[in-house]
């Protein structure tokens, strides 16, 4: 009950009606904020929980449209326990990528079910200029890296984000983009042809770039303890809303391409009863034709 007294505080707060002072005091003036030029570094923070078959793609992406302007570090969080994961990870382990490193990071998976949890580690202890939280299902295809690196120079903006993302409809499991994501490891590229253009209005959850001077000073909701508290069962990401708030802003749109991602009816990351889990399923379908029919 008081977890739930806490969630429903920090999403009334986290509609601007609470001051974020109260909870993040330490945000550095943008005045405070290097304006980093030449040649930057980006870190991607990901994680992952029986989401191989979308994770693959991500990963491939890079491999794929390697950058050549800036450093890439590829954080993805994940489980041991789930093993698929673990071994498409250990593939690409061995890719040799010019200007991409590799960064995985196991966690215990009931700290891995509240993501704030490791975007939070990632932020604090993030080396790089900007830091794009992001998750697995997300690619950063044609030009994407390198277009970034050109409007990153000289911003000291705490957020911004890729103001085109191209999607696919709701893809069911048996659909033959998932189907192939969830054979053995390997580089594999995506039939791009049936996405299609969305504009993004604001910063969100797998589309948050942030200054890294700003995710050093305060972390990823770091003063809201309800989101750094493990969780038997992945919780529903409110700390994205959250953590626009705490950065008061909504985030500035950037023009980049190459920005693709898989929407999928099914929550593998989700468990509990069938009745549950249609149920989930249909609100999921509805929440994304309403989304779709906004941004038409």
């Amino acid at each position: 009950m008081w977890n739930l007294i806490q969630l429903v505080f920090f999403r009334f707060a986290a509609g601007g009606w609470i001051p974020p002072q109260w909870f993040e005091p330490d945000l550095p003036l943008e005045s405070d904020r290097a304006a980093r030029k030449g040649h930057l570094k980006v870190e991607v923070v990901s994680h992952c929980w029986n989401y191989s078959h979308f994770l693959v793609y991500q990963l491939s992406s890079v491999v794929l449209f390697p950058p050549k302007k800036l450093d890439v570090i590829m954080t993805v969080f994940y489980s041991p326990e789930d093993t698929k994961t673990k071994a498409l990870l250990d593939f690409f382990s061995e890719q040799v990528v010019p200007g991409v490193s590799w960064n995985w990071q196991p966690l215990p998976k009931q700290q891995l079910f509240r993501r704030a949890i490791g975007r939070n580690r990632a932020a604090l202890a993030t080396k790089a200029d900007w830091v794009w939280f992001t998750d697995c299902d997300l690619m950063l295809r044609d030009n994407c890296l390198d277009a970034l690196a050109e409007v990153l120079k000289g911003r000291q903006d705490a957020l911004l984000f890729p103001e085109i993302e191209r999607t696919t409809d709701l893809l069911t499991e048996n659909n033959p983009m998932l189907q192939a994501g969830s054979t053995e490891p390997q580089v594999l590229d995506i039939d791009t042809t049936s996405f299609t253009s969305r504009r993004i209005s604001k910063a969100t959850g797998p589309l948050q770039i942030a200054h890294g001077d700003v995710c050093r000073a305060v972390g990823y909701c770091r003063n809201i303890r309800l989101y750094q508290q493990p969780v038997e069962s992945f919780a529903k990401c409110h700390e994205d809303r959250a953590f626009r708030w705490l950065l008061r802003s909504q985030g500035e749109p950037v023009s980049i391409p190459g920005v693709f991602r898989i929407r999928h009816v099914a929550k593998g990351r989700y468990s509990g009863n069938e009745t549950r889990s249609r149920l989930r399923t249909w609100l999921r379908v509805w929440q994304s034709r309403r989304r779709d029919r906004m941004h038409n």
